[in-house]
């Protein structure tokens, strides 16, 4: 197991309070160091008619004192360091993740607006951070799915028989064996299938819905084999569903441990660093912890 710390992201809110609890027990089953970071923006920096004589004093930081309060009397332990840091954290919070190998943050923290479902330091650090980032929800969303047809523990991962990414796969198994949990592979299908007729028509296709559901399934455990092989302890549960991928893994995250989905990789004629909407929509909406897992490098 790497070495490289797990990263949490704290700022004194709950949101960042649950996150730090969600790292240290990732910390404890990777027996990876804990790292809690605060990064702390001043408000000086964005009002042009105030003069700042210098930095601002970081000897005392109350988002630390309390995470290391927080911290105290937990049944396991892990090594753990406290760091502060200055700057605007939707800038520094992906740059961490090039030394982690995970990076975890609350869905909101003390800024933005009350009604955001997740904010713009998570959106960045899941846009844009070398390693998997971790979204970790307020309780109580509520999503329309189906109660898990059994009890236990279980990681949800999105597959796009298409076009799969062999990160967030590995990742996925990597994770149901840590836990001990399942695993639920999601694999959508769009359905009613159309064609265009004629200008401004659609026309159904002549398609078998079972066939298309049997061939998303074929795909999916061809594809899922390789890593059953590396991961043989491992109970993959393959699920092929009509509709949109987004819809399919949000209701599939009610009562699951985490949701595993990838980040999109650059191509020649958009090299920014983009999420997919897939992956948007279901840090918005997911009830359970997101992991947003980066593309792997290409290979040469």
């Amino acid at each position: 197991m790497s070495t490289l710390p797990v990263i949490a992201a704290v700022d004194g809110s709950d949101d960042g309070l649950r996150a730090l609890d969600w790292a240290l027990e990732a910390a404890h089953r990777r027996a990876a160091p804990l790292r809690v970071v605060h990064v702390r923006q001043y408000a000086a920096w964005a009002q042009t008619d105030v003069l700042v004589a210098g930095p601002p004093d970081t000897a005392e930081d109350p988002a630390l004192d309390q995470a290391r309060a927080h911290l105290q009397g937990r049944a396991f332990a892990v090594p753990t360091e406290y760091v502060g840091m200055e700057g605007v954290p939707g800038a520094l919070l992906p740059e961490l993740g090039a030394d982690a190998q995970l990076l975890v943050l609350g869905s909101r923290g003390r800024g933005g607006f009350a009604g955001l479902l997740l904010g713009s330091n998570g959106m960045a650090a899941a846009r844009d951070a070398e390693c998997p980032v971790v979204v970790v929800p307020r309780p109580g969303r509520e999503v329309h799915g189906e109660a898990p047809d059994e009890p236990g523990p279980r990681v949800v991962v999105g597959l796009h028989v298409d076009s799969p990414d062999e990160a967030t796969l590995s990742f996925a198994f990597t994770e149901a064996e840590l836990r001990g949990a399942r695993l639920q592979v999601v694999a959508a299908y769009p359905w009613p299938v159309q064609t265009w007729a004629a200008a401004g028509q659609m026309m159904p296709l002549v398609i078998d819905e079972v066939s298309v559901e049997s061939e998303t399934r074929v795909l999916a455990d061809g594809l899922l084999a390789p890593y059953r092989g590396r991961h043989p302890g491992v109970r993959v549960d393959t699920h092929a569903l009509p509709g949109d991928a987004a819809g399919n893994l949000v209701a599939s995250s009610k009562d699951a441990d985490l949701v595993v989905v990838g980040r999109h990789r650059r191509r020649l004629l958009a090299p920014a660093r983009m999420m997919g909407s897939v992956t948007h929509a279901v840090l918005l909406h997911a009830a359970a912890p997101i992991a947003v897992v980066p593309p792997a490098p290409p290979q040469e």
